[in-house]
């Protein structure tokens, strides 16, 4: 029983200046969720907006409303009740056009409701006053209806004794019992919907503990995945250090090189002396053997650069994955906060509702 939702866009949601009737004042920063509620129990349709826990649309759609598309996706319509014209600017021009179906829909859905409730209210109206000869059996609203708890009434009995002419009290009674009984049936319905409307309720409140536990078990995951991001931006620091490491190797191969050079110098002149001098024979040796160290520390230093270069490669290719990684990490965590976030509509509406 109660309002139910029927149909759910979104939209940024406008009402005209009442001071000026022209310009529009946006009533929410970013685009929210737009409904069409029925509510069963005065069988009348609503459009319903809600930004946090503030109603910013609250709107009972009556038969002489019309929904105007002022452009490919804007749409407004006046609520003579509220003293006020809406206005939604919707992403596309489709769920413009859904939305306007929808107001056509429901608003021919509340004149037929009106209509029927018209009709209702005119059989039920004042009983007709019929000849002297019917008086001891009047018509009363129940028996016009003829619904099954109605028929279920006792009659009114016919005395036993006939009588020449009603007295003048005998109407006013039949219309008072018949008053009396209709108000009765309205309260037995009354009662009923009240039982109704309490077992939604704690139904409802059993629904708000579960949604609350499971709010709870949301953020404990958002806790772990920021956990998770800290880790992998310490794995990404860690990435940075061997960077760092890199580059001071390159410095120290550049070095290397500079004294490689210098040494090759010195041999050149060596080898210029020995040529002059045979005494020099054993130092020119004892630079040979220099030599083929150093050459033997360059290749050594060739392949460290080279292994450094892999691991380079590597790094960056395991950097790249872990962007990867953490771009699929912050879309999942987008789709929770969105999920929380309809889930935090979706709490208000059952607040208001209830």
């Amino acid at each position: 029983m109660g309002e139910q939702p029927i149909y759910s866009t979104r939209a940024h949601v406008f009402q005209i200046d009442p001071n000026t009737k022209k310009n529009w004042v946006p009533t929410s920063k970013h685009a929210v969720t737009v409904s069409y509620f029925y509510d069963s129990t005065r069988n009348v349709y609503r459009i319903i907006s809600l930004d946090g826990s503030k109603a910013i649309i609250n709107s009972t759609i009556t038969p002489n409303m019309t929904f105007t598309k002022t452009s490919q996706k804007f749409g407004q319509w006046a609520d003579s009740r509220a003293n006020t014209v809406y206005g939604l600017g919707f992403s596309s021009e489709h769920h413009l056009s859904k939305f306007a179906e929808k107001f056509q829909e429901f608003k021919e859905a509340a004149r037929l409701a009106k209509e029927k409730s018209q009709e209702k209210m005119e059989l039920t109206s004042t009983p007709s006053q019929e000849s002297a000869g019917d008086i001891q059996s009047p018509l009363t609203p129940e028996s016009i209806n003829g619904t099954d708890d109605e028929r279920t009434t006792p009659e009114v009995t016919q005395n036993s004794e006939p009588r020449a002419e009603p007295t003048q009290n005998a109407l006013p009674f039949a219309h008072s019992s018949a008053i009396s009984k209709h108000w009765e049936a309205e309260l037995a319905t009354l009662k009923g919907n009240n039982a109704k409307l309490t077992a939604a309720l704690l139904e409802s409140t059993a629904n708000v503990k579960q949604w609350k536990q499971q709010l709870a078990a949301y953020q404990e995951e958002a806790e772990r995945l920021h956990k998770r991001v800290t880790e992998l931006e310490c794995v990404s620091s860690q990435a940075n250090a061997v960077h760092t490491h890199k580059t001071e190797l390159n410095q120290t191969i550049q070095e290397l090189e500079a004294t490689l050079k210098k040494k090759e110098e010195e041999i050149e002149k060596l080898r210029e002396e020995i040529d002059n001098a045979r005494e020099l024979q054993a130092q020119r040796d004892s630079l040979t053997q220099k030599l083929q160290e150093v050459e033997v520390r360059n290749k050594d230093l060739e392949g460290q650069l080279s292994d450094l270069e892999q691991r380079l490669e590597k790094s960056q290719s395991e950097q790249e994955a872990f962007r990867n990684n953490l771009k699929t990490l912050l879309e999942i965590l987008d789709g929770k906060i969105f999920e929380l976030t309809e889930l935090r509509d979706n709490l208000a509406k059952l607040i208001e509702c209830s």
